[in-house]
């Protein structure tokens, strides 16, 4: 599956991709992510869904232009007009990382519909972020400036840490590679500079208003996002389950892919009955 189409959005490109026929089921990556980490599971669910795919404007395949923003505001406004855009009512929404914090965004704010939401390992309430993290966040003009080989190897460390089991080489150079060269390397600052707690204060205030059915999956060796961070979310929003998935790190595709596959498969079978 490839994202072989593209929406144009307040002067941005954003790469989708859709595949298989049935209910629709919309996947949201997170940061320093791209829908990539969702291919496999997406075409394995198409069979019986209609899946969505979609790089947010500032990663992936989809447009990094210096000058447009790519903070959660932007991102959730992204995802509710695509929503209109492809004509899906109602999807079944699968969110990873601040995935979570765009789609419950679009749904608490933006008021779009939702059949179920799912959300593995997610940024949605406060506080989050890394140690790195943060730093980027307090010097991140001075960090883009970096050489390059520096700055790749810094991204692969960053990125390998999300990883309980550790990535495999061929992983790590594909969540890596949107990220290097000319392009991809200030994205990669803009973004963690971009983060702003404000949004999951916002949607924390709100969670108690969520009426759809809603799980939350959390890996239980997540060092980025604690599971107890996973339980106040599942606690906060009424009738969710929270499934911990044990040896899954942060990147629980990687780490745990047939436990995350066999999750969503029995939750949205359950929930599109």
């Amino acid at each position: 599956m490839d994202l072989a189409e593209t929406f144009e959005w307040e002067g941005r490109r954003i790469a989708w991709g859709r595949a298989g026929s049935g209910p629709p089921v919309v996947f949201c990556h997170g940061t320093p992510w791209s829908s990539w980490l969702w291919r496999p599971f997406a075409e394995a669910l198409s069979s019986d869904f209609t899946v969505y795919l979609w790089d947010m404007p500032g990663y992936g395949r989809s447009s990094k232009h210096a000058d447009h923003p790519v903070d959660f505001g932007v991102q959730a406004e992204a995802l509710s007009s695509l929503l209109a855009h492809w004509g899906v009512e109602r999807p079944h929404v699968v969110a990873h990382d601040y995935g979570g914090a765009v789609s419950l965004r679009a749904l608490l704010v933006h008021e779009v519909p939702y059949a179920s939401l799912l959300m593995a390992d997610v940024v949605a309430i406060p506080p989050a972020g890394s140690p790195f993290f943060r730093l980027v966040q307090q010097h991140p003009d001075v960090l883009s400036q970096v050489p390059p080989y520096i700055h790749e190897a810094l991204v692969k460390a960053y990125i390998s840490g999300a990883s309980h089991r550790g990535p495999r080489a061929e992983d790590l150079a594909e969540l890596t590679a949107p990220w290097l060269g000319e392009e991809g390397q200030p994205a990669f600052y803009r973004q963690i500079a971009a983060y702003d707690e404000r949004y999951l204060a916002e949607n924390e205030a709100l969670l108690d208003r969520i009426d759809i059915p809603v799980t939350v999956l959390w890996g239980t060796e997540d060092t980025w996002l604690p599971l107890t961070t996973g339980e106040r979310l599942a606690a906060a929003i009424p009738n969710a389950t929270l499934t911990p998935v044990e040896q899954a790190g942060h990147l629980i595709h990687l780490d745990a892919p047939v436990a995350l596959a066999t999750e969503l498969r029995s939750w949205l079978t359950r929930v599109s009955r």
